[in-house]
């Protein structure tokens, strides 16, 4: 009786576990009263978000990086000449009340050369890129967001179903009905701080808050970071996850997972057949997606990059995007 009654019980835990992660998993309930999709855009004039300015002119964008800082990074990085502001905090240091001084002080410098409020600010975070951690830590997209940032970029992107969840995270419980999503998780009280940051009423910001180009309206940039052998194999997959904007292949961590410890090897480096096959995996994956394709561009390269299809660009405030955007032939200030 005993081993039966042990082997029942552990059958109902793995039932529970089961229910548990579907439940997580379910689509919006039939009573959510949840809108259609827009078609197109229902707004005019310019975007809150410069980048999606930019690329419905189909003209590549330009960003630069920092690691943490407050309100005084933030007043000096608002002149920047870079088309975004990339706000690394996967190995900075992960501090929130730090990114809301950093966005207040780039909003309280005043509008831009480009007469948007700000520049926009997307922000990498420290989450494994894998189911369990994204769900264990959506927080931190949540917490993201309400500093009125303009997007996140996932690091690590192992699985479409990481992607997913970050999606989901993101977006309010009431947002328009998407097939493959989830209804959205983002709580009442994140719209206020942020609202601020856009220069909108906050009744404007909940309807804006929204991925872009899944919501025509939406002024939300997610992007995700495919940078390991285990993010390589689902990659045509997790790219085409609702929501999700633009990748990046990221040698850096490619490096040290296909060349081995840097110093250790000669010759090859971004050019080894290895390396360069997962790039042209990954940009091959967004161009069947229709998403955008981030890659580290310099003034030597940076007309091939353009030529091969890149559409971010490091290198924001470097003669390489001054290149880049003579080349394209871009009319709108920078």
């Amino acid at each position: 009786m005993r081993i039966t009654s042990v082997a029942f019980t552990g059958l109902a835990a793995a039932l529970m576990v089961t229910l548990s992660a579907h439940a997580q998993q379910t689509v919006p309930p039939d009573n959510a009263t949840l809108p259609e999709m827009p078609k197109q855009t229902t707004r005019t004039g310019k975007r809150v978000n410069r980048v999606i300015d930019m690329w419905l002119k189909n003209q590549p964008v330009y960003y630069t990086q920092i690691s943490g800082g407050g309100y005084e990074q933030g007043k000096q990085l608002a002149a920047t000449k870079a088309d975004y502001i990339t706000y690394e905090m996967e190995h900075g240091p992960l501090d929130f009340k730090e990114l809301r001084e950093f966005m207040r002080g780039v909003l309280e410098a005043g509008t831009t050369r480009t007469g948007h409020k700000t520049p926009p600010v997307i922000v990498t975070l420290p989450i494994a890129g894998t189911t369990d951690a994204l769900r264990a830590n959506a927080w931190m997209v949540q917490q993201a967001l309400a500093a009125g940032v303009h997007g996140i970029l996932l690091c690590n992107a192992e699985s479409p179903e990481a992607a997913r969840l970050m999606i989901e995270a993101s977006r309010y419980p009431f947002a328009p009905r998407v097939d493959g999503l989830a209804q959205g998780t983002r709580g009442n009280g994140s719209q206020g701080y942020a609202a601020r940051m856009w220069g909108v009423s906050a009744e404007e910001y909940l309807r804006m808050a929204e991925p872009w180009p899944l919501n025509p309206d939406g002024e939300l940039l997610f992007g995700l970071k495919i940078e390991n052998p285990r993010a390589d194999a689902n990659v045509e997959t997790s790219v085409r996850v609702p929501g999700i904007a633009f990748a990046e292949w990221g040698p850096g961590d490619h490096g040290f997972y296909l060349m081995g410890r840097p110093g250790t090897y000669k010759g090859g480096g971004e050019t080894a057949p290895q390396m360069a096959a997962v790039r042209r995996r990954v940009l091959n994956a967004t161009r069947a997606a229709g998403i955008r394709f981030l890659n580290a561009c310099t003034e030597s390269n940076v007309v091939d990059q353009l030529k091969d299809g890149v559409m971010i660009c490091t290198g924001g405030d470097t003669p390489a995007a001054d290149k880049g955007r003579a080349f394209t032939k871009r009319t709108d200030p920078w």
